[in-house]
């Protein structure tokens, strides 16, 4: 699938988009809806919402995710890769396109969880009271866990951070960031991650990711993705295949569960 033939049209609103997310080219708003327009789109929406577990597509599983035709999801592709959203690598024959970075699947977490919950009452018929959670995420498998791109989400991650703050393993600084508190260096090496190799990487150490289910924040950034990947290692949690689900084990639910405590 040739991206680059998508046609003049489509060609022309990603030029546009491009110009509009150019940091100091347009005004904030101009921005801030050049990004809603990438997110508002049913079929795109679909695409980036199917990347969310950090692994890298085709065109044509993409295509099946957001239920389109291979010329449809061709043409959605150029726009969110050229609106900076995604990025697309070849190996072979084949491109993959994956979420361009940790940032745009906090941007699609945080707007998750503006519709978590029922905010004005009405949902369900009105059955619902202000703020509760949709009944169809109360007890579902991926409100409890998964993955929000290279990191742990859900109930199990929100509590889990909940604690690691409490046991001063981790303290809020800035706007949206976490530092190592000064029980952090034992907690971490107890569970086997190397805080030095974490510390190597470009990204951002460790900050806070609003939680789309739950409303509250969970540990993402370097450090939250070396926790996720050393989990599974141990067998604490398992991927569910194609699925952002991740599973607790019975050994997790009890390792996880001591710590912080």
């Amino acid at each position: 699938m040739n991206i680059a033939n998508s046609g003049t049209t489509n060609m022309t609103a990603t030029n546009k988009t491009t110009a509009d997310l150019k940091m100091g080219s347009r005004s904030a708003t101009q921005r801030v809806a050049a990004i809603g327009e990438l997110f508002g789109d049913p079929s795109r929406a679909a695409i980036l919402v199917a990347l969310l577990d950090g692994r890298a597509r085709t065109a044509g599983e993409l295509a099946l995710a957001g239920n389109i035709s291979a010329q449809s999801a061709s043409g959605h592709l150029a726009k969110l890769t050229a609106g900076g959203l995604l990025v697309v690598r070849s190996q072979g024959r084949h491109r993959y396109y994956e979420l361009a970075n940790a940032e745009v699947a906090h941007a699609l977490e945080a707007a998750g969880s503006l519709d978590a919950r029922s905010t004005n009452g009405a949902a369900n018929g009105g059955a619902a009271p202000h703020g509760t959670m949709i009944p169809s995420l109360a007890n579902s498998d991926i409100r409890m866990a998964r993955s929000c791109y290279d990191h742990l989400a859900g109930i199990i991650a929100v509590d889990l951070t909940r604690r690691m703050e409490t046991s001063e393993a981790i303290r809020a600084c800035g706007e949206w960031e976490y530092e190592l508190g000064r029980n952090g260096e034992k907690f971490f090496a107890k569970i086997g991650i190397d805080l030095e190799a974490v510390r190597l990487g470009r990204r951002t150490f460790a900050r806070r990711c609003l939680d789309w289910t739950e409303r509250k924040p969970h540990l993402a950034g370097a450090l939250g993705a070396a926790l996720l990947t050393r989990l599974v290692e141990v067998n604490w949690v398992v991927r569910k295949r194609d699925s952002r689900i991740v599973r607790v084990t019975h050994l997790g639910e009890r390792k996880i569960g001591e710590l912080g405590r």
